[in-house]
């Protein structure tokens, strides 16, 4: 079994939007509270965050020491996002698209491990 929650995020409306590590921590905190450690891992849906906040947010969990589960993704909008933008509905930008894809996929692949780093969104994918 695999688990796909959202994180816990402040809502779009909420005027005070709590940080990174916040985000982390009370999902974390929720999740020991109410997740069997059986449970052999926990894939989040990017819950209407941006492609680049959901990265960011995986990561730091990934970085919070242990946990008794595998922390992943199961982005549909966080990693399609980016390569729609640049497709375009254009032939011509095809390649685009899937170096968009290829690149957001990549990093949340370094975020799940925890290794995930600001200065990756600039890296051109070879």
């Amino acid at each position: 079994m695999l688990l796909k929650p959202n994180m816990v995020i402040a809502g779009q409306d909420c005027p005070t939007q709590a940080s990174v590590e916040e985000v982390g921590r009370a999902t974390i905190r929720c999740l020991r509270e109410t997740v069997p450690a059986a449970v052999p891992g926990i894939v989040f849906l990017s819950g209407g965050q941006g492609d680049e906040l959901a990265t960011v947010h995986l990561n730091v969990m990934n970085t919070m020491g242990p946990q008794p589960w595998e922390l992943s993704f199961s982005y549909g909008r966080a990693l399609q996002d980016p390569a729609l933008s640049a497709w375009q509905g254009d032939e011509a930008n095809i390649s685009a698209a899937q170096g968009a894809f290829y690149h957001r996929a990549k990093l949340n692949g370094a975020a799940r491990s925890g290794r995930y780093s600001k200065q990756m969104e600039r890296e051109l994918v070879t």
